[in-house]
């Protein structure tokens, strides 16, 4: 190697520092596997592209890989309105609870190891409904992982590879940096 010549980076540093730089792309990741499609600059793109497919591909691979195992859960007795059922106990207020059979999916090691592969990468992400955006009420936990595992898993299932695709949609006005949509195929 001659003085003065670096070897060549293995990923994009998009001009930010290492921390800015997870973050964001943690950040698109997240956003392309809960709406599908992302509009983005050409070289993040590339290499959201590259961590996106990775987890994919993950998925496809763990999707059948747990057990169902029927369990014995205590539920609390809730009346017609869907309040809980309290009884007095020695002096007490206490909920009642019955106790129910439950059938429940249990990861087996790898598919486990592989949910907090893509737990290390993606964000919590909250869904809020249009009506009340804003209001705490009505917001839900989106399950990413969950949705990898039941919904792209089976659908890319005989694809090898290339879940997602780039289209070019011009330059940007500001910057002239090419923009492109992310999205999944």
């Amino acid at each position: 190697m001659e003085k003065g010549k670096e070897t060549m980076a293995k990923y994009r540093k998009l001009g930010r520092t290492s921390s800015q730089r997870k973050a964001l792309l943690r950040n698109q990741v997240t956003a392309l596997l809960n709406h599908g499609r992302i509009v983005t600059t050409e070289a993040r793109a590339k290499e959201v592209r590259k961590i996106a497919e990775g987890l994919i591909a993950m998925a496809v691979k763990e999707k059948d890989n747990f057990e169902t195992v029927t369990v014995q859960a205590k539920v609390a007795v809730k009346d017609k309105d869907g309040k809980r059922v309290k009884e007095v106990v020695d002096g007490k207020k206490v909920t009642k609870y019955e106790t129910v059979e439950k059938e429940i999916k249990k990861d087996l090691p790898s598919r486990s190891h592989a949910r907090r592969q893509m737990l290390r990468v993606l964000y919590p992400v909250v869904d809020v409904p249009k009506d009340n955006a804003g209001r705490k009420r009505n917001t839900k936990e989106v399950n990413l992982v969950e949705k990898l595992f039941s919904e792209y898993g089976p659908k890319y299932v005989d694809r090898n590879g290339g879940y997602t695709r780039i289209i070019k949609i011009g330059p940007r006005k500001g910057d002239a940096a090419m923009e492109v949509i992310l999205e999944m195929v």
